[in-house]
């Protein structure tokens, strides 16, 4: 697509309430804008799933210890890497790759460079709209970036009503 199409569909997402501008960063030339879906767009792509995932998160915590949960979610974090190729080379390079994997499996997220490494910041959380009041649902994010990533990779995560992805990644020796 060109970059006046994808102007014209990200106005017309925002007249319509799904996209709001999240950010904006300085690029070479002129100012960067990022976007995010709003709410009401998120709602949108998580009602069937989001609610079964719910409640099977409900049932879950109800019957089990949290240990056990936490291990459960782990688990399927690790799962779901070991799907996905993990590349090697330079941490950043890991670091889109894993982007990338989040993309495919529905999430938005980017990268941003710290002095103690970088930060992931989701845009639309893959999993958090979908789990209000399961923040133990990070976990399975947080070990997922982990395995891709080859580094421990830290949730630090926006909890409550309006959930936001975050995990820092840590800047590796040199």
């Amino acid at each position: 697509m060109t970059v006046n199409a994808v102007r014209a569909h990200l106005t017309t997402l925002e007249r319509d309430g799904l996209m709001r501008q999240a950010g904006l960063r300085h690029g070479a030339s002129k100012p960067v804008y990022a976007y995010a879906p709003t709410p009401a767009a998120e709602r949108l792509f998580t009602r069937v799933y989001g609610t079964l995932l719910r409640m099977l998160l409900d049932v879950l915590t109800e019957r089990l210890p949290p240990s056990a949960v936490d291990d459960a979610l782990r688990e399927v974090g690790h799962r779901v890497a070991a799907d996905q190729t993990v590349p090697n080379g330079e941490l950043r390079h890991r670091v889109d790759h894993a982007l990338a994997v989040l993309g495919e499996l529905g999430g938005l997220a980017q990268a941003e460079e710290r002095e103690d490494g970088l930060v992931i910041r989701g845009a639309s959380c893959l999993l958090a709209a979908a789990v209000p009041g399961h923040s133990e649902i990070f976990q399975l994010t947080e070990t997922l970036l982990s395995d891709l990533i080859g580094v421990a990779v830290a949730e630090c995560c926006q909890h409550g009503e309006h959930p936001r992805c975050c995990f820092a990644v840590p800047a590796l020796p040199t």
